[in-house]
């Protein structure tokens, strides 16, 4: 045998190694006291919330300067009311992604 295939077999025959695999954390689960807990989870749904709203206002307000650019006859209006359109749904789905990856780890976090 080579001599990183007998070394990986001491290691693996070591008998500390199984004390090591079950675990040298014990039982812990982490959690927030309850004051910062409430605190944390109403701070996440507002600035989730607002980002959402602050989106879907830019949305709105992209499909405006789109019509009035459409109906005054003037493209640079309109694109840029396009652009506006799609910028907010990526700042939607941004903000969508990232508050639900938050809250997934934050969730994580806590123990369940």
């Amino acid at each position: 045998m080579s001599q990183i295939l007998t070394t990986l077999h001491a290691l693996t025959a070591d008998p500390g190694l199984a004390v090591l695999a079950d675990g040298p954390v014990p039982a812990f689960e982490p959690a927030l006291p309850g004051p910062v807990n409430n605190t944390a989870r109403t701070m996440l749904s507002w600035t989730a919330g607002g980002g959402i709203t602050l989106a879907v206002l830019g949305g709105l307000s992209g499909w405006a300067l789109t019509a009035i650019g459409h109906n005054t006859e003037r493209a640079a209006l309109a694109a840029r009311g396009k652009q506006g359109v799609l910028w907010s749904l990526i700042g939607a789905g941004g903000i969508g992604v990232t508050s639900s990856l938050v809250l997934a780890v934050y969730t994580m976090s806590k123990g369940g």
